[in-house]
């Protein structure tokens, strides 16, 4: 039986709504093709966007190695629906969450699958070396490069979801343009935060010459700290983090790899989490070695998580959210890790240059992402020390050709959520921007050109009404 729920309907088009903040009188109708399959695997959407879940017009895979269904030869457009052989709510969440993990699919490792190895490694790591750490890394990754999905070394899986929903909602219109509320406050084309986790007495140690090399840059960034068993934090050392500018974060509670090991003990642990966050003013949060169950994330009283890769090859858990913006999980907003770590760059793959680093901005600005790069204060050593400035000097050069928002993480959180707040209304013949926060807001339109979707922002001006 096909669905004709205006439930589903209504779900699409809020979707569309939420991720471009756009007239929900531009957004078409949309309904299911037919019944979906029993199980979820992969399929595609045309040539080059990769699927997880239900299909109506073909048999999902559970391996990416053979062909896959192409559902968009099944897309139905007409001037009073968009049919589509898939839910695309579904779609995307199980991106967002990485449900296309489960028992390995597409590659990845479960956070669980091998604990007994994780925890023997994770009790001997503190007298490890790190010559040491890194060959057993190295071993434990390999063929981390024959991993086809998520797409190395950035993935836009998700914004390649939506501009093609978008896409046929104009079409089906017969639309060319269509406003939205801007990604990032006063037009900025994309956004970037560094961030620092504190990992040993060494990193804390370090904390203080790496906000000088930050401040020599005039970038801002924040630190990730441990509360409990790998180091001492007193109150002066948050005061000097504090009392420069910068910001501090939670990060796990011991850094031991078992925070969400176990559902009841990721439960006591989490009541201890929240607790560090209110006594030191924190909105932040990351797991250690971004392990996460996004599924748990509501125990946690953040503003903000950044334990969630956009792909995670090279991290323990692997996986990745597909995404370079922002997006909700229930209450938290999530800011995706969307660059390689300085550890693996440096210690894995060996490339002491930001070559990588800059080839995968490049990609996410052409997205309008975030640049969210983690930089570790506890294994910087000289060679590195002038490599993260070589960073720090191309971020710098990019600001200063209006090309990145270079901000702290709690406000691009905060912008997030402010954003999500506002709505665009009619002023006679032109719109404007509504709601509490509106002055930093743009507005933008989607427009089609040779079929193709554009974006344009406005003007440099804020269109504003205080609500």
């Amino acid at each position: 039986m096909v669905s004709t729920s205006t439930n589903s309907d209504r779900t699409v088009r809020q979707l569309l709504s939420e991720r471009f903040r756009c007239p929900e009188e531009f957004i078409g109708h949309f309904s299911l093709s037919g019944p979906l399959s029993n199980e979820s695997g992969f399929f595609q959407l045309g040539p080059d966007i990769i699927c997880y879940g239900q299909c109506s017009s073909g048999a999902p895979v559970r391996s990416l190695r053979g062909p896959l269904h192409d559902a968009s030869e099944h897309e139905r457009v007409n001037s009073s629906c968009i049919q589509l052989p898939l839910d695309a709510v579904q779609i995307i969440d199980n991106l967002y969450r990485e449900q296309y993990t489960a028992n390995g699919a597409g590659g990845a490792r479960s956070v669980t699958g091998e604990g007994l190895v994780r925890d023997l490694y994770y009790r001997a790591r503190p007298l490890m070396p790190v010559a040491i750490r890194r060959h057993l890394q190295r071993f434990y990754l390999r063929g981390w490069e024959n991993i086809p999905f998520p797409k190395w070394p950035v993935d836009r899986t998700v914004e390649s979801i939506f501009e093609h929903l978008l896409e046929l909602s104009m079409k089906s219109q017969n639309l060319s343009r269509v406003p939205f509320i801007w990604f990032w406050p006063k037009g900025h084309p994309s956004c970037t935060i560094v961030t620092h986790d504190v990992e040993t007495t060494a990193g804390r140690d370090f904390s203080g010459q790496l906000m000088d090399i930050n401040d020599s840059f005039e970038i801002k960034s924040s630190f990730q700290i441990v509360p409990e068993e790998r180091y001492a934090v007193s109150p002066a050392y948050l005061d000097s983090i504090r009392a420069r500018g910068f910001e501090i974060n939670v990060q796990d509670l011991n850094h031991d790899g078992h925070l969400f090991g176990d559902r009841a003990e990721f439960l006591r642990r989490a009541e201890r989490i929240n607790s560090y966050a209110r006594q030191w003013g924190a909105v932040g949060f990351r797991a250690a070695v971004l392990y996460r169950n996004a599924d748990w994330y509501n125990k946690l009283d953040f503003l903000y998580d950044m334990s969630i890769p956009n792909v995670a090859h090279l991290d323990p858990q692997r996986g990745g959210c597909c995404t370079v913006l922002p997006f909700f999980v229930g209450k938290t907003i999530e800011l995706p890790v969307t660059t390689i770590q300085d550890y693996s760059l440096f210690h894995i793959l060996n490339d002491y240059s930001t070559s990588l680093w800059r080839r995968q901005i490049s990609l996410i600005q052409e997205k309008h992402g975030l640049v969210n790069v983690i930089i570790h204060p506890d294994y910087l050593d000289d060679i590195a020390v002038e490599v993260y400035r070589q960073f720090l000097r191309e971020m710098s050069e990019l600001r200063a050709a209006g090309k990145t928002w270079i901000a702290l993480p709690r406000d691009v959180a905060e912008w997030w959520r402010v954003r999500d707040e506002l709505t665009i209304v009619r002023a006679g013949d032109s719109w404007k921007i509504e709601g509490e926060g509106c002055e930093d807001a743009r507005i933008a339109y989607a427009t089609l050109v040779d079929g193709n979707l554009q974006y344009e922002v406005a003007g440099s001006t804020p269109s504003c009404l205080m609500g």
